[in-house]
This record gives C-alpha cells, sequence and structure tokens, in this order.
C-alpha cells in the first residue's frame, strides 16, 4: 500500500507547507492561464507527491517540480532513501549524509517558501533525518534560516561544537536574540514602567509629590456646589460653581536610585524546555537593563548556575547554558531562597515542566515559605509560542493548592504576567485547560 506524502509529513508541515505550495504556486502559474480541472490536479499532484499522484496524470515542469523535489527529499521517501540519496524505488530526490547537498537543498527551500514554513521543515530535517551532526558545520550554518528552535538545536550540541564553528554559531544566535530583543523590548518596558509607578503609588504624599490628576478623579464622588455669591459678583457667570474635597490623596513615593523590585528568573535547562531557556535569556537582558529593577538569572539542572553578571549579552548566557541532563527543582529554589533580600518587593519566576528529580516534599515547602514572606511566586510550565508541554501534572496541581497556579505563557503575553505579579494582582491565567 503506498504513503501519500500528506501522511508521512508532521501536522505543521500538513497545514502549512502543503498551503503555502499551493498559494506559491499559483504565482507561477495563475489561475486564469490554467483550466480549472488542470489547476486542480497540479495541486493535488503537488500535495500528494510523485508516489501517490499517478492518477491525476499530472506531470510537474519547472519551479512546480523543482518545489516538489524539495519537498521529497523530506517528505517522500522514508525508508526507501540511500545514503546518496537514490531510494529503491529509482527515485533521485533525498538528503542523504552529504553537507553539500543539505546545504543545496535549504537553499532551495528559502527559495520557494516563506522563512515560517522554512523553519518547520529545517525542524521536520533535524527531527526526521538525523541532521544534528551537519549543524556543526560552518557552511550547514550560514545556509539556515535562524529561529527559536535552531538555537536550542545549537545550545544542545554547544559541548560537541568545534571551535571551527563556535563563531558562526555564535553569530546565528545573536540574530535570534537581538531581534527577539527588538520586539520584546518596547512592550515590556512600557508594561512594566507602568506597573511600578502603580506599585509605588502611597496615600500619604507630600505635596510636591501628589498626582493631581488621579487625586481627582478618585475624589470626584466628593464634589461640593458652592452657595451663588453675590449677584454683582456673577455677572457674566454661566452657571454654579462647585469644588472637589480631596479626601484622598493620590501620589508617588520620592524618586529613588534604589531598585524599587527584585526579579528572579529561575529556569530550567531540561532538554525539553529549550525554546523557553532562549525566551527566559532574552527577557532577562531586557528586565536587566531596567534601573527599577533588580534582575537574577538562575538555570538549572541537578546543579544551579547563576548567570547574573552575563545578563548584558544573552548570546554569553545561552552559552552558559547546558541543554539536557536532570532536574533538581528544589535545590534551584534553595539557592533564589537565599538570595532573597526583599520579600515583600520580590517576584520568583520559576520556568519549567516541573518533573522534580530533587526532594518534591523540600521543593513545595520552599515554595510555601517564600509566599508566606510576602513574595509574588509564578510558575510557568513554558515560556514560548507553542502552547503547553508535557509536565507534572501532580505538582503542578500542588502548587496551584498554594496559590502559585502553574501554566503556559507565550512570550506577547509575559509583560502582563509581570505587570500584574508587580502590582500583586491575579495573574492573566491566558488558557484555563493549562491550569490544573
Amino acid at each position: 500500500m503506498t504513503t501519500t506524502r500528506t501522511t508521512t509529513r508532521t501536522d505543521p508541515m500538513s497545514q502549512t507547507a502543503g498551503e503555502t505550495t499551493e498559494r506559491t504556486t499559483e504565482r507561477t502559474a495563475p489561475a486564469s492561464d490554467t483550466p480549472p480541472d488542470a489547476e486542480r490536479l497540479r495541486r493535488w499532484r503537488m500535495v500528494l507527491g510523485a508516489d501517490s499522484a499517478d492518477s491525476t496524470g499530472r506531470t510537474l515542469t519547472g519551479q512546480d517540480a523543482a518545489m516538489d523535489g524539495a519537498l521529497d527529499a523530506l517528505y517522500g521517501g522514508g525508508a526507501g532513501k540511500k545514503p546518496n540519496g537514490r531510494g529503491t524505488g529509482g527515485r533521485s530526490a533525498g538528503l542523504g549524509a552529504s553537507a553539500p547537498s543539505v546545504a543545496r537543498w535549504l537553499g532551495d527551500i528559502r527559495t520557494y517558501f516563506p522563512s515560517s514554513v522554512v523553519q518547520v521543515m529545517q525542524r521536520d530535517a533535524i527531527d526526521r533525518l538525523g541532521l544534528s551532526a551537519l549543524l556543526l558545520e560552518p557552511e550547514m550554518l550560514e545556509a539556515v534560516e535562524p529561529d527559536v528552535h535552531l538555537v536550542g538545536t545549537l545550545l544542545s550540541l554547544n559541548k560537541a561544537m568545534p571551535e571551527t564553528t563556535k563563531e558562526t554559531a555564535r553569530a546565528v544566535v545573536r540574530k535570534v536574540v537581538e531581534d527577539l530583543e527588538r520586539r520584546l523590548e518596547s512592550r515590556t518596558r512600557a508594561t512594566l514602567t507602568g506597573a511600578l509607578d502603580r506599585s509605588a503609588r502611597i496615600s500619604r504624599p507630600r505635596h510636591r509629590d501628589i498626582d493631581w490628576d488621579r487625586t481627582i478623579r478618585a475624589n470626584l464622588k466628593n464634589y461640593l456646589t458652592l452657595p451663588a455669591p453675590d449677584a454683582a459678583m456673577t455677572a457674566g457667570s454661566t452657571g454654579p460653581t462647585g469644588t472637589v474635597v480631596p479626601e484622598r490623596l493620590i501620589g508617588y513615593g520620592r524618586s529613588s536610585r534604589s531598585a524599587k523590585k527584585d526579579i528572579v528568573l529561575c529556569v530550567d535547562q531540561s532538554g525539553s524546555m529549550a525554546a523557553s531557556v532562549v525566551y527566559a535569556s532574552a527577557f532577562g537582558a531586557v528586565l536587566a537593563s531596567m534601573r527599577t529593577l533588580s534582575t537574577r538569572l538562575v538555570v538549572f539542572d541537578t546543579a544551579v548556575v547563576d548567570l547574573t553578571d552575563q545578563l548584558d549579552d544573552p548570546v554569553d548566557v545561552l552559552f552558559g547554558t547546558q541543554l539536557g541532563g536532570g532536574t533538581d527543582i528544589n535545590r534551584a529554589l534553595a539557592y533564589c531562597q537565599s538570595r532573597i533580600a526583599r520579600p515583600a518587593d520580590t517576584v520568583v519566576v520559576l520556568i519549567s515542566d516541573l518533573y522534580e528529580g530533587g526532594i518534591r516534599d523540600e521543593m513545595l515547602k520552599r515554595v510555601a515559605a517564600m509566599k508566606a514572606s510576602g513574595v509574588q511566586f509564578v510558575t510557568l510550565l513554558a515560556l514560548s509560542d507553542e502552547g503547553a508541554p508535557a509536565y507534572d501534572h501532580e505538582h503542578a496541581a500542588a502548587l496551584g493548592a498554594l496559590g502559585a497556579p502553574a501554566f503556559a505563557c507565550t512570550p506577547d503575553l509575559f509583560p502582563d504576567v509581570m505587570a500584574a505579579a508587580i502590582e500583586k494582582r491575579p495573574l492573566p491565567i491566558p488558557d484555563k485547560e493549562y491550569q490544573p
């Protein structure tokens, strides 16, 4: 029984690459120049691939054939491929184990597909064809489309990476990180600056520290209409006058050079958390650049590493991580707890899938102790665009019972989560199905 290309693709490709193939080929052969039935057969031929498309009677030529070959090299052969790319059925498609052929293929897919699809296909090539080792070659890295997942793969290969490749790898990582910082910085700064100002609001300000706009708004209920004055004094008056009685004054504390809040990012660097480590490093750099925050970044597996002194360069932070290995959340939280000097002004963010290899009861006791001392504790199962990962439901439920609900968070939502924690408001949990 033959297997169609649509069934051999991973889910993201079946929803993305096929659709994009149709859109791309429409540009090369407009529907107005092609009979509707022929265009429909052409599209089915592109989706099904050569093995299962004989019934379409459609032969691809030109760019259509080149696109089909790029797709077939990744999704259309599997076990039938030989190392030189020739299958048992006589096909010439395939990536094999040749770095030059992979480099050409990477160039082809960047020509035929948009970057979002290219990134999915690269991920599939790494997963399906075991191309991780080839990423250790500089010419390969120069051909890839950088994204967060590629950075995670490079970090996992860091210890095996030869010196000749490290500078190229750092350039790839830096491109991704700088793009993330540009995308995340403005909104993070705006959101957290407002939250910090509101959290510092005081109810008995000095006269020069009164926020008159908010004070007037808060006291509008105390508006009093004044008695009408002497008629001789009201010639030209348009109506009754009144005043606001400021029973409640609102203002801000006097500016200080010291940080208003302490932020501790405690990040699980096990292999499944690669994307979260990348995003956490970018956010850590942004938070560290805000003078009103004191930011600490701690990564852990079975050991704990404090990378705070490297936050000025998130690329150094990422290459200081070691993806993979076990997990000891209790040890990591013990270290973070020992560095807390102002509990009431501290936010601890644990980013982990909660698969604890340490002492579970001690971990929960530490979270309870931190919360009892006034620490705002946030548990994120992931900091990425992929949604909730596999995680330990029992530990998540236990943390939720302590008032630290665990949920997945996208990078776009992270500033709002931090703002709520700083202001000690309920956290904006994005999807209840991720809440134990």
